[in-house]
């Protein structure tokens, strides 16, 4: 029997891209899952196709909003989990500069309002809180940051997610930390991701979603920043990386209680443009992309992280290289054209990313 059978799984939005992947993930591995999020943010939804609407003896499923943090509380006590994973947020740099007040509430709040729920939950026993490799003060350099460097952000979503991360220090150190023997023996850590792509996910102005839809109307992609360098990885490497860190909570505790990035290896950190030509040649059809000149929000020009703490010390690592990532998405969209079973081609992803181990 596996770790993760019938281990009980708080997912806060487990509606939302990542959120749909983990909870299918976790249910393949036996775990119970309870999710608490807000209806899934596009239409389609990875989470309405892949049938997680439906209620089943190992999946429950609550509508409801971070910033609630009667319901939160309520939510979790009922659930007795022994692990939360929180991903609930406002996930969009650019909409973050239309709905600041929002972005805030949300990310900073809704971080405060789960870790004051778990307070109170002795059956928790770890805590990931997944922020973004974008909670890091941005030098524009050719580094990738190290767990340690300074929390910033120059736009609304970067900052309220550096935030985030001070928030679960705080919590950490007050109420959750080996020095507090007397209070709730939780093991807290936070998880920063870089930039997710993979089938399902349909949030608007970000880069892959962009390219899909225009491929899949046949139409030429637009890009807006062709220079913007990212760690770009599959969705299925952070999300690993998640529950890695997550088992390492359960079973060794503190030890572990702490920020954690989950980044592709160096070469995998590639330009927007790079990205656009090889998804535009994956998918054939003569597909082609245009650069939309203009003034856009401040986006970082550079972004990369050092992922050599969670290889060291977690004994993970990505398995899959930006080209089979591409081509996992080119698969699974055009499986979604074709009308195939979208819970098929994403548990068979899962399964092949499982074997990479």
């Amino acid at each position: 029997m596996g770790f993760w059978q019938n281990k009980k799984v708080f997912v806060t939005g487990h509606t939302g891209f990542k959120g749909s992947w983990l909870t299918l993930w976790l249910l393949k591995l036996g775990a119970e899952v309870h999710g608490y999020a807000l209806e899934p943010p596009t239409e389609p939804s990875l989470f309405n196709l892949l049938g997680l609407n439906s209620p089943s003896p190992q999946l429950s499923s609550q509508i409801a909003d971070i910033r609630d943090s009667s319901a939160l509380a309520t939510a979790i006590q009922q659930a007795q989990p022994e692990i939360v994973i929180h991903m609930a947020a406002q996930p969009l740099v650019r909409d973050s500069y239309l709905i600041p007040v929002d972005t805030y509430a949300i990310n900073i709040m809704g971080t405060v309002n789960m870790l004051e729920a778990i307070r109170h939950c002795p059956s928790v026993r770890a805590v990931v809180n997944v922020t973004t490799d974008k909670c890091y003060e941005n030098r524009e350099w050719v580094w990738g940051y190290r767990e340690d460097e300074p929390m910033g952000g120059f736009d609304p979503y970067s900052s309220s997610k550096g935030c985030s991360e001070l928030v679960t220090a705080a919590y950490r150190q007050s109420y959750f930390g080996s020095r507090q023997p007397t209070q709730h023996g939780v093991a807290l850590a936070s998880a920063r991701a870089g930039n997710v792509i993979g089938g399902g996910d349909w949030a608007t102005d970000r880069l892959v979603p962009d390219i899909v839809r225009a491929l899949l109307n046949k139409e030429p992609v637009s890009i807006r920043n062709p220079h913007a360098v990212r760690p770009w990885q599959h969705v299925l490497e952070p999300l690993s990386g998640y529950l890695c860190l997550a088992r390492h909570l359960y079973e060794h505790g503190t030890a572990f209680a702490e920020g954690w990035n989950f980044g592709p290896a160096d070469d995998d950190a590639k330009p927007v443009a790079w990205i656009v030509d090889h998804l535009c040649k994956l998918w054939g059809n003569s597909a082609s992309y245009t650069i939309v000149s203009g003034d856009h929000p401040h986006e970082a020009q550079y972004l990369k992280l050092d992922c050599s703490k969670a290889k060291m010390r977690l004994g993970w690592k990505p398995r899959w290289n930006l080209e089979t990532a591409l081509e996992q998405v080119v698969t699974w969209t055009k499986a979604y054209s074709n009308k195939e079973s979208i819970r098929t081609i994403c548990l068979n992803q899962i399964a092949s990313y499982e074997a990479q181990a």
